[in-house]
């Protein structure tokens, strides 16, 4: 029996290089509209809600008819604000839906709830080929799969590290996650770990602590583009014309 997927979208106000990124304007619209909206075209989604911790953010979402709601400022990242805004919702699972990708394809939320569905299945993202352009760049995250799909590691270096040819496929992680809602639950209360502080990346604290994440290779060939500065803006509100 299919699960009953909710979609979270977090939206802090709070960024480094682009404060109040959620209400950028992209073309008349402020950004975290673009992403509700595509996240509503996804066929695998009961319902969709943004989880901020800013009024002004609360309130440009139900400016456009959309679900949102009030979440703590003090969460470490936004799957610790997904479950928050998960609590009390009749929900088998959660996908939490990265707030600064206006360009997203529904299609990957679809896959991940896919895999969400397949038997014992607790956690789910996905991957795509990496390009020759982002090997070497700390900020694109790779990931090795296991032969029944599940990932091995995660890291901001190249691995693996293809010494012999032919080499084998190196993949590009995609920052969109799925949960059930039992382990989501789980997951918030599990102290933080060695591996994923050193490579200040969350998803390795579930590595860490020995549960599984199964990891599907994206048909989607749209790479997309996030948003995390003024230049990417920019970028987007071209693609978008």
């Amino acid at each position: 029996m299919a699960k009953k997927i909710l979609g979270v979208i977090p939206a802090r106000w709070a960024s480094t290089r682009l404060p109040g990124k959620p209400l950028a304007d992209l073309c008349g619209k402020p950004m975290i509209q673009h992403v509700y909206e595509r996240a509503q075209q996804s066929k695998s989604l009961a319902s969709v809600v943004v989880a901020t911790d800013d009024e002004r953010v609360l309130n440009a979402v139900r400016a456009f008819g959309g679900e949102a709601v009030m979440t703590s400022p003090h969460h470490p990242n936004g799957s610790s604000r997904a479950e928050e805004a998960a609590r009390g919702r009749n929900a088998d699972a959660i996908i939490n839906i990265q707030g600064d990708e206006p360009l997203m394809d529904p299609m990957m939320i679809d896959e991940v709830a896919e895999a969400l569905n397949e038997t014992d299945v607790v956690c789910a993202t996905l991957c795509r080929p990496l390009s020759e352009a982002d090997r070497d760049n700390p900020n694109v995250v790779k990931v090795v799969r296991s032969q029944a799909g599940d990932a091995l590691y995660f890291s901001r270096s190249l691995i693996p590290y293809p010494r012999h040819e032919p080499t084998v496929p190196i993949y590009q992680h995609i920052g969109i996650y799925g949960y059930t809602a039992a382990f989501l639950r789980r997951y918030v209360e599990l102290p933080m770990t060695p591996l994923a502080e050193a490579e200040s990346l969350e998803q390795l604290k579930v590595l860490e602590h020995g549960y599984k994440i199964r990891v599907k290779v994206t048909a989607c060939t749209c790479a997309g583009r996030g948003v995390d500065t003024p230049e990417d803006l920019e970028v987007v509100r071209a693609l978008l014309i």
